[in-house]
């Protein structure tokens, strides 16, 4: 289906969430028609925070909100979708449209499959009434859904359109880019030349790829990462649980500005235990890049300035290879908790692959290696 016929039917003009590979038509067409951050369009930092603001264009204006995702952030909307919008609570109106990764009988990453599994049910459980749409629906088929699921709507309830892959089509391509000349990638390799043998834990998307592709090249096992492949936004807090319970060694995080962004609260917590072991690698591109590009809040903030903010003992940053070494060696010699923000330029290897061990494999290496 078009993604302008989509949107026509839907009516709103009002949108948030969070991108979506699968989703990548309507974000770019969101992109193209409004920007990001304004009167009809916020890139939220989580699928809760986007209901959150969704519940507040309602009040404001009575009309109804889209709130958009990749199914994995179901989990971050079912507190204020059941304590908030529900019928029994406030009742407040909202569609919801879902990518379906991990569609059961379609190949997706590991990460994806049980979530793939659980997606309508979840709904369901929610009480959502929800409508699948695939390539092959047709215009009269999403007019005659919507004619469907206005009612609920006008009672206060919520829908949804669960998108399944290559459903939604469009023509905008807006151009993604930033003034920073230092790729991902080469940072990655220069924060794992800094760890040595040390463990580190690596965010949701491309710096796991990458993370994996550069120890693959370097003829390196894998046993000192642990590969963040699902829960965005968790990373810090997996390498704050390492941290704390393995003292004797020093614990590399290797984060995004997206997913950083998203659970920040964990910056606070970490801040407040200062766990002198710990450092925590920021690459910030202001963008969700591993989903299509889309930009954060964070490409005009700045991560140091937060985690000092927060407690952080020590904060640096670097926009090059020479001021990241210095800023690595700087952390290492601190023997304290400390915050590197790295800028990087978007834009990633058109051939990066993936992970070829199975997240179990990763999960018994990493382990064991710890263990050493």
């Amino acid at each position: 289906m078009k993604i302008k016929d989509f949107l026509g039917i839907l009516g709103t003009d009002f949108y948030t969430g969070v991108p979506d590979s699968q989703l990548k038509a309507l974000c770019d067409e969101l992109i193209s028609l409004y920007g990001a951050e304004g009167e009809h369009h916020v890139i939220a930092a989580n699928e809760g925070n986007a209901v959150g603001i969704a519940a507040g264009y309602h009040l404001a204006t009575g009309r109804v909100p889209v709130v958009y995702m990749q199914n994995s952030g179901e989990g971050n909307i079912i507190n204020p979708l059941a304590s908030l919008l529900n019928e029994k609570v406030y009742g407040i109106p909202c569609i919801f449209i879902i990518g379906w990764r991990g569609e059961p009988g379609v190949h997706d990453e590991p990460q994806h499959i049980f979530q793939g599994e659980v997606t309508l049910k979840l709904l369901e459980d929610m009480d959502v009434e929800y409508r699948i749409i695939d390539k092959n629906v047709s215009l009269e088929d999403m007019k005659a859904f919507a004619a469907e699921l206005t009612p609920l709507l006008e009672a206060g309830k919520q829908v949804a359109y669960v998108i399944r892959k290559g459903a939604l089509e469009g023509d905008a391509s807006p151009e993604y880019k930033n003034d920073n000349r230092l790729t991902r990638e080469e940072a990655i390799k220069h924060i794992i030349a800094a760890a040595g043998d040390d463990p580190v834990i690596s965010t949701t998307g491309k710096a796991s790829r990458e993370l994996f592709e550069a120890r693959e090249a370097a003829g390196q096992g894998h046993g000192r990462d642990f590969l963040t492949v699902g829960s965005m936004g968790h990373c810090s807090s997996i390498a704050l649980g390492v941290a704390v319970h393995k003292p004797e060694k020093r614990v590399w995080c290797i984060d995004g500005d997206g997913a950083a962004l998203m659970h920040m609260g964990a910056m606070a917590v970490i801040a407040d235990i200062k766990p002198a072991n710990l450092i925590h690698v920021v690459i910030n591109n202001g963008a969700h890049e591993s989903v299509g590009g889309q930009p954060t809040v964070m490409g005009e903030r700045s991560f140091k300035d937060i985690a000092l903010c927060c407690g952080y003992p020590r904060a640096f940053s670097a926009d090059d290879a020479e001021s990241l070494d210095k800023a690595l060696a700087a952390a290492k010699e601190a023997g304290e908790l400390s915050l590197i923000e790295v800028s990087c330029a978007i834009g990633s290897r058109a051939d990066l692959g993936r992970p070829t061990t199975s997240a179990m494999e990763n999960k018994n290496d990493f382990m064991k290696q710890l263990a050493e």
